[in-house]
């Protein structure tokens, strides 16, 4: 057995670096060498963030981000239309790539997609499993493990429990986390990975800092922030109903983000291009006037 290489891509929230520690620690529980490290980006609720996961029989020399994966698991269907993101590059190694979508059918036409393709609605069996679909860790974990073919049923689950507990989750939560991986790890077939290998040089390149104007980000423009469309990190989106809204402002003074105004009317109405989803306006609701619904867009 060579190095397997998975890379895992999700969003702030999702608990992709959760998985790809799930996966790691289910390697080393059967016996392998095992590596995993996140890359955290932005660092807030629904930014896209990675987490690389290595696997071997014998010492993983390899450090730093995987640029040629056996794996890619995608755990956002909307960070394929997000160019920052890359989320298939380096797809050409991958023997699959798996996404968190309902339907393959309709993500294959909108992306080109070189690998093998699976996919499977994560989000629905969060959901269904744990009422709430913001952490996805159990279920994106499940899905790498069992598409590597390495890892045993019960090393996954046991990995979940030990990873959940880590993280102080409330015991009923993990017995349902458990729940949750079992049948997606059933649901998935086993994946032939090939071996493309890497050529390792052996050699230890010295990184230099550079000076600080170099190195560290320098924004130089004022009033740049409305070009990121920070909506499409969002989970879940808040919708306004009319009906019951009873003008009363609390939304529009609440939104960390300021991506409610009112109308002419004094009715609220949401930026979708800047509302991040954080559902700060659902909570502070008095009369229950805006509705949770979930973010898609092939689901």
């Amino acid at each position: 057995m060579n190095t397997i290489r998975i890379r895992f891509h999700g969003r702030g929230g999702h608990g992709v670096k959760t998985a790809g520690r799930i996966v790691g620690t289910a390697a080393f529980r059967a016996g392998f060498q095992a590596q995993d490290s996140p890359v955290y980006g932005a660092e807030r609720r629904g930014a896209a963030v990675l987490a690389f996961t290595r696997i071997g029989e014998s010492a993983i020399l390899e450090r730093g981000a995987i640029e040629h994966p056996d794996l890619i698991v995608i755990g956002d269907e909307t960070l394929l239309d997000d160019p920052i993101a890359q989320v298939l590059a380096g797809q050409q190694s991958a023997s699959a790539v798996f996404v968190n979508a309902e339907s393959s059918e309709a993500v294959s036409q909108d992306h080109r997609i070189g690998p093998r393709l699976i996919t499977l609605d994560v989000t629905a069996r969060t959901l269904a499993a744990l009422g709430k679909a913001s952490a996805l860790s159990a279920g994106l974990a499940a899905a790498a493990a069992r598409l590597i073919g390495c890892i045993a049923e019960e090393h996954l689950l046991a990995a979940v429990r030990e990873e959940l507990e880590h993280v102080e989750v409330p015991a009923e939560t993990i017995a349902k986390n458990v729940d949750l991986a079992r049948g997606i790890f059933a649901e998935l077939p086993v994946v032939e990975l090939g071996r493309v290998e890497v050529a390792d040089t052996g050699e230890v390149v010295a990184v230099r800092h550079a000076e600080v104007p170099r190195s560290a980000p320098s924004i130089l423009d004022t009033g740049n922030a409305v070009q990121r469309h920070t909506g499409s990190w969002r989970v879940e989106r808040p919708v306004i109903d009319t009906d019951r809204c009873t003008r009363c402002g609390i939304c529009f003074v609440r939104c960390p983000d300021g991506a409610i105004a009112l109308d002419e009317h004094g009715y609220p109405v949401v930026d979708y291009d800047h509302c991040k989803g954080c559902m700060i306006c659902w909570q502070q609701c008095p009369v229950g006037g805006i509705e949770r619904e979930r973010e898609v867009r092939s689901w």
